[in-house]
């Protein structure tokens, strides 16, 4: 039997953070082989997980992947049990190596055709791999329960706690624009992307009743047409991204500032963790 030294079982330890004993019987039932003790510590920690599978994972982050310079956006939203875990600085890296992927190789059409995939940060290894050394020194199990790829040029935006994100099509215009209006999508929650987009009978709802206060307000009926019109605007600035005041100066819609900087916006998607998602 190969000769297991302190050094190498401490190595080990480092390098996938399970424990000593466990890294120490790893070696000595590998031969001494470093890395194939590695991969029997990802097998047993994939049964350990695999026995956890009904624990609920209610925290988590989503991540985006996009700029101008790529060809497609990419969106995910990857679960795990607790918040200590979801601050975690290597789950963040595979969240956002999961979108990453997503948006720049071949495209996936489930969250388990994702995983076989390559991770862009960790060579030679898959997403899978990743997630389940990951899983190994955490103990928590990760779902990642949703994915979505745009075909196009997008911008997007992350809240900070990684509950809140936006993917915005766009064409022309630059990264920062793209980015200021996804954050403006994630704090305003507009429902669609233009005023073609809502529903016709939502706004002739709207018009009736608008139409009905004006006449109780004993205006004359030669007016009320275009006064309904003027008041509608409020009506599409709590709905239509296109028509809202922009967040950073309310002095502009948001059509506006998009056209100041030559870009068209052409759909959008905006995540909340735990929650369906909305898109125009």
């Amino acid at each position: 039997m190969a000769e297991i030294s302190a050094a190498m079982v401490k190595q080990l330890r480092e390098d996938t953070q399970v424990s000593m004993m466990e890294c120490k019987r790893a070696l000595q039932d590998a031969g001494g082989d470093f890395e194939l003790a590695k991969q029997k510590l990802r097998e047993a920690g994939k049964k350990t997980m695999a026995a956890r599978q009904d624990r609920s994972t209610e925290d988590g982050r989503l991540a985006v992947s996009t700029g101008m310079a790529q060809k497609n956006g990419a969106i995910i939203e990857l679960r795990c049990e607790s918040p200590q875990v979801a601050n975690n600085e290597e789950f963040l890296q595979l969240a956002n190596d999961l979108a990453s992927q997503l948006a720049n190789g071949p495209g996936a059409t489930s969250p388990d055709d994702l995983w076989k995939q390559p991770s862009p940060s960790k060579k030679g290894q898959t997403l899978a791999d990743q997630r389940d050394d990951l899983q190994n020194k955490i103990r928590e199990v990760f779902r990642l329960v949703r994915i979505e790829r745009v075909a196009g040029t997008c911008g997007g935006y992350v809240h900070h706690d990684g509950k809140v994100a936006v993917l915005l099509q766009v064409e022309g215009g630059k990264d920062d624009t793209a980015k200021e209006i996804a954050m403006h999508i994630a704090a305003m929650k507009p429902e669609v992307l233009s005023k073609e987009d809502l529903d016709p009978t939502a706004i002739q709802k709207e018009k009736a009743i608008l139409m009905e206060a004006a006449r109780k307000e004993g205006k004359p009926e030669n007016i009320l047409e275009k006064m309904v019109e003027g008041r509608l605007k409020n009506f599409y600035a709590e709905r239509v991204l296109s028509e809202q005041p922009f967040v950073k100066d309310e002095k502009q819609t948001v059509g506006n500032v998009a056209q100041a900087g030559g870009m068209k916006l052409k759909k959008y998607i905006r995540w909340q963790l735990g929650e369906t998602a909305a898109a125009s």
